[in-house]
């Protein structure tokens, strides 16, 4: 289904509507976070649409409050059957109603502890339960004997626990997909289409994502059909504007001393360093230790205790530096978090884009850091493509770049020129770094 484009109309200012206007009840209102003023442009869109009964398909730049724009609603819409079966006298139903589903464990924790705290103000009859990998199945089953209202879950998990079979989907009327572009993909889609072949047909579907490639706009557009609503509360695949953005052009081999040298001069108080393969995390970190800085590593392959103490562990600033793959890329927020360095560009572009926005989150600065190198021009003309954006490369003090570009990746125009010979050591690492950034291997080492 075509889903309609978002009207033109001027933007208001974040501080035009308020939470009452967009239809947001008493209750739901007074459990707000202090520190939420007034709507962002996302949650004025998308909150008044849900709650009228629409499908939506929401597009909001990294940090803007997509997780209460659908969040708020699915509360206030849930904790209303809850009160008018209590007037009736009925029990809530056995069965969830809502259903988020996240791609990585450590979003599905983040989406719960902010909804629960919205819902643990409304209502103790208001359960939400989590469902991810790494958290024993035992332990999990004793709460969904609680039966709880809204489910939030990674698709493996609770694709497991829908085969065994411990829980129904078929009263499901809210579904939101978190990061949708993420599980649209063909990594997620085949689990997708399990779980939602067990969900009513008539529901109301929710969408939420910073990008979206115009390749699954006609799927997306298909699982949307009750009067569905296009919500763009920036330009398709935009970077914040708060966000700085450097790219410093260097050797291959010179990565792990550049970041270094970084780190060391500026002293940020917190990091965020992506890489794009588990083994590279770990060895950085490993580095940066030895090299008298704060670090530490997470990724997949972690235990989730590990994975889930670690993190907590830099939110807290108790670690200074966190080396991690793209596991961090989507959704995570750490407050006033001001550096993001990309020690290697993501083959897929739009995840640049869910990298850099761990920083210049809701409303504040941040700077993105990029280290290049020439094996890595066809992922940085693909980024400039996505994002629209010039993004120059730069030198890097102290860090002359003796290493030539292959063939393939010199400009366009030169097809025809030999490229000067080099020495075996350019040759080896060259292809070194064509085989490290093979879409195949960053989707095998994620």
């Amino acid at each position: 289904m075509t889903i309609p484009k978002p009207s033109t109309s001027p933007e208001p200012s974040p501080e035009s509507l308020t939470f009452a206007e967009l239809g947001l009840n008493a209750a739901l209102r007074k459990a707000l976070p202090t520190r939420l003023k007034h709507p962002t442009r996302v949650q004025q869109l998308a909150i008044p649409a849900i709650i009228a009964g629409r499908d939506v398909l929401a597009l909001s730049q990294t940090g803007s409050g997509k997780t209460f724009a659908f969040g708020l609603p699915l509360l206030q819409i849930l904790w209303q059957q809850i009160a008018a079966q209590t007037t009736a006298k009925s029990m809530p139903a056995a069965k969830p109603l809502g259903l988020v589903l996240v791609p990585t464990r450590e979003l599905a924790l983040q989406v719960t502890t902010a909804l629960h705290a919205l819902a643990s103000e409304l209502s103790a009859s208001l359960k939400i339960q989590l469902l991810c990998g790494g958290i024993a199945q035992e332990d999990q089953l004793a709460e969904l004997a609680a039966n709880p209202q809204l489910v939030v879950a990674t698709p493996g998990r609770l694709l497991d626990l829908c085969t065994q079979p411990h829980i129904s989907l078929d009263s499901i009327k809210y579904f939101v997909l978190d990061e949708a572009d993420r599980l649209l993909e063909m990594g997620f889609w085949p689990d997708m289409q399990k779980l939602m072949a067990m969900m009513p047909k008539r529901k109301q579907t929710l969408l939420f994502s910073a990008t979206l490639p115009e390749a699954l706009d006609a799927l997306a557009g298909k699982l949307l059909s009750n009067n569905p609503l296009r919500v763009e509360a920036c330009t398709r695949n935009a970077v914040v504007g708060d966000i700085e953005e450097r790219l410093y052009l260097v050797n291959k081999g010179s990565k792990a001393q550049a970041l270094i040298a970084l780190l060391k001069q500026y002293q940020w108080p917190q990091v965020l360093v992506f890489i794009s393969a588990r083994d590279d995390a770990d060895a950085i970190a490993k580095r940066l230790v030895k090299a008298g800085i704060n670090a530490a590593a997470l990724h997949g392959e972690k235990d989730q205790t590990v994975r889930s103490q670690t993190l907590a562990d830099f939110k807290a600033e108790r670690i200074q530096v966190l080396v991690a793959t793209d596991l961090m890329a989507r959704g995570i927020h750490v407050d006033a978090l001001p550096v993001v360095i990309n020690v290697d560009l993501p083959t897929n572009a739009p995840v640049y884009v869910h990298r850099i926005g761990r920083t210049a989150r809701a409303g504040a600065k941040g700077l993105a850091i990029s280290l290049v190198c020439h094996g890595e021009m066809p992922s940085l003309t693909a980024i400039r493509n996505l994002t629209a954006r010039e993004l120059p490369l730069a030198s890097l003090a102290d860090f002359p770049v003796t290493d030539k570009p292959s063939e393939r990746v010199r400009e366009e125009g030169a097809e025809n020129k030999v490229a000067p010979k080099r020495p075996p050591r350019d040759k080896q690492a060259n292809r070194r770094s064509i085989n490290k950034h093979s879409i195949k291997a960053f989707k095998g080492k994620r």
